[in-house]
């Protein structure tokens, strides 16, 4: 058997080489640069290659051919889809390596409080191999240690992202989703606080993702026995040819299983609340925005490239499953009371208003899920970051929403923002939220799914009620002596906060410009 000579395009391949690239120099910087400079020099690796990187995206956008290109031997296809989403992902990063990078010993807003000034903002434990509550770990954080290895593992995490969309194989697929997987796994157990809760979260995380890589590899083995190929052109051109096998159709079940997991589409959806609540708040605001930009951005091409002579079998399907979707996530939002936990449902229920763009199956749905997606990472990251702001008088985060009566009479800027991302997940007007919710709805409903529609709008009605009751509870409830505090952030972190603010105002009234822009980006590579 004579194997193919590989060629590597690493022009069209720059931008995540150059995230790999940043990733294991920090892996190097962590094992051979003084303890007192890693923290800055992982900071600013991390934020100049995630900088790097975009540039590098824009570069290859502007020099395709708008059919795309594909590289090595066909196994990445770097088209308009993938690119755009590479560029959401990257401005993600940056937004959240900003907020991992938070360390501010700073006191309440607007007031000379140090509380929590021993640690400040810091979310992450000094140590992450020591035992919660031991002496080791207690010394760690007398000696002011710092955990710095988190930003290369988040760049690892970035450049297993960007590959998982851009994957034009099976088997490279599977590959990106260890990659982006893994990382996430550690990060999600370095909590400073709660670090039973947030080890809990890790080892959940864990053990649900390793039920979805086997889901997912199940299913590419059964396919490639069904059609003899693993890509995804190859795929569409066997199934068209030789019907839906019972083979073919059991390996797509189970391919969707392992995707739907990453999506956190119900039933898949049961590690998302602990898992949020239990780790640092900088890796949730990562984990709600970024993995679903990947992971959306895989099922998009999945579905798009290699299932059309499979549409009448998978969209039933998934018409249940995003109805159960928004039903569940949002019904269950109701009763939570920690913030953290209803954000997670708030989550589920926006898969199900974002599966709704997929099943359209047409151009209109590919650029209306494009442009969800870059809404709801800025909203979702703001709002996470904000969430990190809110501590107790012993510095720790305050996530009961019994706790917020009047934190918005306390600290208005901080309640205004908060609120500003609240309606913009309820899908208010003159908010990204909005226009996001109209744009897939109108791409559904154009494709056929009225129905989905329908309830789609019913299930945002709903949720409407426990976004503003967390409004109502701080600015129109007395406080009490349990209303926690606002620490201030740091001059960057207050920027990227800002930042956010303003991209969910700014694509809620003049949103046409990244609409054509999705719409321009809406055609992959088959």
């Amino acid at each position: 058997m004579i194997l193919p000579t590989p060629s590597v395009e690493y022009f069209l391949l720059c931008p995540m080489l150059i995230v790999f690239a940043v990733a294991v120099l920090g892996v190097v910087l962590e094992a051979f640069l003084p303890r007192r400079w890693r923290y800055g020099a992982q900071v600013t690796l991390a934020l100049g290659g995630s900088v790097a990187a975009f540039i590098a995206v824009v570069v290859v956008a502007t020099s395709i051919p708008a059919s795309g290109r594909r590289a090595v031997l066909g196994s990445i296809a770097v088209d308009r889809p993938t690119l755009f989403l590479q560029g959401t992902l990257l401005l993600v990063a940056v937004m959240a390596v900003v907020f991992m990078a938070e360390r501010s010993a700073r006191g309440r807003v607007g007031a000379l409080s140090t509380v929590g000034a021993g640690h400040g903002l810091d979310a992450f434990t000094p140590q992450a191999s020591a035992v919660p509550g031991s002496e080791a770990e207690r010394e760690a954080e007398r000696a002011g240690a710092s955990q710095t290895e988190l930003f290369p593992l988040a760049m690892l995490a970035v450049g297993g992202m960007m590959v998982f969309p851009a994957s034009n194989d099976l088997l490279t697929m599977f590959v990106a989703l260890e990659v982006l997987s893994l990382p996430l796994y550690l990060m999600c157990g370095l909590a400073r606080h709660r670090r039973l809760l947030s080890q809990e979260s890790a080892m959940k995380y864990f053990l649900l993702g390793a039920f979805s890589s086997a889901f997912f590899l199940y299913g590419v083995a059964l396919l490639y026995g069904a059609t003899g190929t693993l890509t995804l052109s190859g795929i569409r051109d066997s199934l068209s040819a030789h019907g839906d096998t019972s083979l073919a159709l059991v390996g797509v079940a189970l391919l969707s299983v392992g995707l739907l997991f990453k999506v956190g589409a119900v039933p898949f959806h049961s590690w998302i609340p602990d898992v949020y609540q239990g780790a640092p708040t900088p890796i949730t605001g990562f984990m709600a925005a970024a993995t679903k930009v990947a992971a959306f951005g895989a099922l998009l091409r999945v579905v798009d490239v290699a299932l059309p002579p499979l549409h009448d079998r998978w969209r039933p399907v998934l018409w249940a499953i995003a109805i159960l979707t928004m039903a569940v996530g949002t019904i269950t939002a109701v009763n939570q009371t920690d913030v953290k936990r209803m954000l997670a449902y708030s989550s589920v229920a926006h898969v199900g208003f974002i599966l709704t763009g997929v099943i359209a199956d047409n151009p209109a749905g590919l650029s209306a899920t494009l442009f969800y997606l870059v809404a709801y990472s800025f909203s979702t990251v703001g709002a996470f970051a904000i969430v990190g702001l809110i501590r107790n008088p012993d510095g720790v985060e305050d996530a009961d929403l019994s706790h917020w009566a009047g934190l918005g009479q306390r600290s208005p800027i901080v309640g205004v923002m908060l609120s500003m991302f609240l309606l913009a997940f309820a899908g208010i007007p003159l908010t990204s939220g909005f226009i996001s919710k109209f744009a897939v709805f109108n791409a559904a409903a154009s494709g056929g799914a009225v129905p989905l529609v329908v309830i789609g709008v019913i299930a945002s009605g709903v949720a409407a009620y426990f976004y503003v009751r967390v409004i109502v509870l701080m600015f129109f409830t007395e406080g009490s002596a349990d209303t926690p505090q606002v620490m201030a952030p740091g001059v960057l972190s207050k920027a990227a906060i800002a930042v956010c603010a303003a991209v969910t105002v700014v694509l809620g009234i003049v949103p046409q410009p990244v609409l054509d822009l999705a719409e321009r980006a809406a055609q992959l590579v088959h």
